[in-house]
């Protein structure tokens, strides 16, 4: 008698064995991308911002000759650094994950290109 189109159950077994293991290094990443300080700085080097490879803010630093020439310098060096932060944070979670899937296009949310 015919199988219905259903798949034999060693492709079943191999397909939860394969999803399992996607999860399990998916867990391994997310530990792993919590852990990164990634740095990003402001065009002069004057401000850093930290943050995880999940995007989590984890420290500041400013010089102490931008804090002196005042807010409107030191509130654009800031925002420098933390988009340079974000970048390279996005960049390598996006990395990380398409090592992780093997390149499937998984369409995940915030991960868009």
């Amino acid at each position: 008698m015919a199988g219905f189109g259903l798949p034999n159950f060693g492709q079943l077994t191999e397909a939860f064995k394969k999803a399992q293991e996607l999860q399990q290094n998916a867990q391994k990443l997310q530990e792993e991308l919590d852990a990164m300080e990634l740095e990003g700085r402001s065009g002069d080097g004057r401000a850093s911002i930290w943050l995880t490879g999940n995007q989590q803010p984890l420290r500041v630093q400013l010089a102490p000759e931008l804090i002196a020439e005042g807010a409107a310098a030191s509130e654009a060096a800031v925002l420098e650094a933390l988009q340079a932060a974000y970048e390279l944070s996005t960049g390598t979670m996006k990395g990380r994950m398409e090592e992780l899937t093997g390149g499937l296009n998984l369409n995940l949310p915030g991960l868009g290109g």
